[in-house]
């Protein structure tokens, strides 16, 4: 067996650990059963949920069995862990939907058919379900000291805020506590992992075993993927990046990876890929000696993009990347599908219109600059046109008499026009 523990402490995965003196020797002497919760907040996982994910991922390329649990039963109620306010409640319909979605997602990085060490995808609804609340309470709630809930953090830096922190929340933690205690009933699970803002109720649920079974279990956080400046990465001017390829496309993906930052790339290799210690070394180097050619931020972007979208999804990310260049570069756009141009240009204002008037006469090109926006006035559009200022398809215009037609297609349906050196909009034709 791989020696797991020296690994994460190698990659910077280890941020606290209970047990400190008997847990590495412990996980090297068998296979272990481990789980992460993730709460399913969203049809889709965004990248810091990749995070625990991966850990999962390594556990069990290291011979110990994985546990996903999709909070079904804590979703319900959501995680006062790191907020400053309360979540809003979700409806049981939509967060089987996000139950749904997720599940995509973990079969995508654990492996469910390889043998003993297969995980196991679990909803905590199945069996928090089947309480009702004098039972909770009976089983469960007489085990909680009242001032250990009150001494975790995440509950103390609550009750000091100005939002205050519901009853409904502060019995988060006896739920997840008690998943630890159900998964070391029914499937021998001895250890959770989760980030570093989870560490309350990892240690909730290590009490809790004690009392209710007299057990030893343990616990393990990691560091919060964030940036240099300690933001949370993931995020962008648009929204966050998730792993579901309809919310975050491939090609975006790719890109986010592409253009992370030096500061931040070394952190990324070692937290979210599986390259060996010593690939991620040469790529270290790499990044001091030629910072210039990207070559960590490509290859980061390759073994992210290939993990969560698949070969496919690589494939259209990298041909997409190499079309985008052509553009910058000012190549002529021409040959494409609807959905590549739409990944290049997805924040560039659309003007939609039908199929018709492309035909006959066509399109006057003074017409479709004022109409998509790029021009204010047909008096712009002509001295822009004069000055060469205006470009389809990235081909500069030179007739302010052109009428565009059905042969002026960029894609199957889409025209693209562009103003001076970077502003676009699309005409898409239905």
């Amino acid at each position: 067996m791989t020696d797991i523990f020296e690994d994460l402490k190698w990659r910077g995965l280890i941020h606290q650990t209970t047990a400190d003196d008997t847990l590495p020797g412990w996980l090297s002497s068998g296979s272990r059963t481990v789980y992460a919760g993730f709460d399913p907040t969203a049809e889709s996982l965004h990248v810091g949920s990749l995070l625990p994910l991966m850990i999962l991922r390594r556990f069990q390329k290291a011979g110990h069995k994985p546990i996903a649990i999709a909070g079904g039963a804590t979703g319900m109620i959501g995680d006062p862990s790191g907020k400053s306010a309360e979540r809003n409640l979700q409806s049981q319909e939509q967060l089987e939907k996000n139950l749904a979605g997720i599940e995509i997602q973990m079969r995508h990085v654990l492996d469910f058919e390889c043998g003993d060490n297969s995980a196991i995808l679990v909803n905590n609804n199945d069996w928090m379900s089947q309480f009702s609340y004098i039972e909770f309470l009976r089983d469960v709630g007489k085990n909680f000291p009242v001032n250990v809930m009150l001494a975790k953090e995440s509950v103390k830096s609550r009750l000091t805020s100005e939002a205050g922190l519901s009853y409904t929340e502060f019995s988060y933690m006896l739920l997840q506590a008690y998943d630890f205690v159900h998964l070391n009933r029914e499937y021998g699970c001895e250890l959770q992992i989760g980030g570093s803002d989870q560490w309350g109720n990892v240690t909730a649920g290590i009490d809790l075993g004690r009392r209710m079974l007299g057990i030893q279990l343990y616990g393990m956080t990691c560091p919060l993927l964030t940036k240099a400046d300690g933001s949370k990465m993931g995020k962008t001017e648009s929204g966050a990046i998730w792993l579901s390829s309809e919310r975050t496309s491939p090609y975006e993906f790719f890109q986010y990876w592409l253009n992370v930052a030096d500061e931040d790339t070394g952190k990324c290799l070692r937290f979210l890929t599986e390259l060996s210690h010593d690939e991620i070394l040469e790529l270290d180097r790499s990044r001091e000696e030629a910072p210039q050619d990207r070559e960590s931020q490509k290859r980061l972007a390759k073994e992210l993009t290939l993990l969560i979208h698949g070969e496919s999804g690589l494939l259209a990310a990298q041909q997409a990347t190499d079309m985008f260049f052509t553009v910058l570069s000012g190549g002529e756009i021409r040959d494409l599908t609807d959905a590549q141009l739409g990944q290049v240009f997805c924040d560039v204002p659309n003007c939609e219109m039908a199929f018709s008037a492309l035909d006959d006469e066509g399109l006057g090109l003074i017409d479709a600059l004022v109409m998509s926006g790029l021009m204010k006035s047909n008096g712009d559009a002509r001295r822009s046109i004069t000055q060469g200022g205006i470009y389809v398809n990235n081909r500069r215009a030179e007739d302010f008499n052109y009428r565009l037609t059905r042969k002026d297609l960029a894609s199957e349906s889409v025209i693209v026009l562009r103003s001076g050196k970077k502003k676009y909009a699309l005409l898409r034709f239905k």
